[in-house]
């Protein structure tokens, strides 16, 4: 029950705080909060006042928007996990935002590295075809050497190209 209302209250604050016309308000109280100043004398109490309430709205904003962030997180978590699960991807990668920050630099590293491999691969692919079509030919040669005509070794050892 109060997760319930802490919750519908964080998330009504979270979206009041980003309007523009919240922003135009702030900018306004100190802009007014300024121009008091010399009714007050510039006094340290004139000062304690803005000082305070910035503080004060500060302090719990900072786990207002703390707890919004956490469950926006957890939920594209979930969401992230679920399309993993149904899709072709790895299922070892659900769940890995509880391992350890050099935990999940490993497994980023081995992703990088594989992309990598996957990248080269396409580009070798590509330019066999490009090979294959500048040639004439419809599949491109398997291995550097495949479009090299062949040779056979004589009786001697040298070598004769093949007809």
């Amino acid at each position: 029950m109060i997760e319930r209302v802490f919750t519908k209250i964080a998330n009504r604050v979270a979206h009041l705080a980003g309007l523009p016309s919240t922003f135009a308000i702030c900018v306004a109280i100190v802009v007014a909060w300024a121009l008091s100043g010399p009714f007050f004398g510039f006094s340290d109490t004139w000062q304690l006042v803005i000082n305070t309430g910035t503080t004060i709205i500060t302090f719990l904003m900072v786990f207002l928007i703390q707890n919004t962030q956490n469950r926006d997180g957890a939920a594209i978590q979930a969401k992230l996990d679920e399309l993993i699960r149904v899709s072709r991807a790895h299922n070892h990668f659900i769940g890995i935002e509880h391992l350890t920050e050099s935990e999940v630099e490993e497994i980023r590293d081995k992703c990088e590295r594989a992309a990598k491999r996957h990248d080269r691969k396409i580009a070798e692919a590509a330019a066999n075809k490009a090979v294959a079509e500048k040639n004439g030919t419809k599949h491109a040669p398997k291995t550097a050497d495949a479009g090299a005509k062949k040779t056979t070794a004589g009786k001697n050892g040298s070598k004769k190209k093949a007809a």
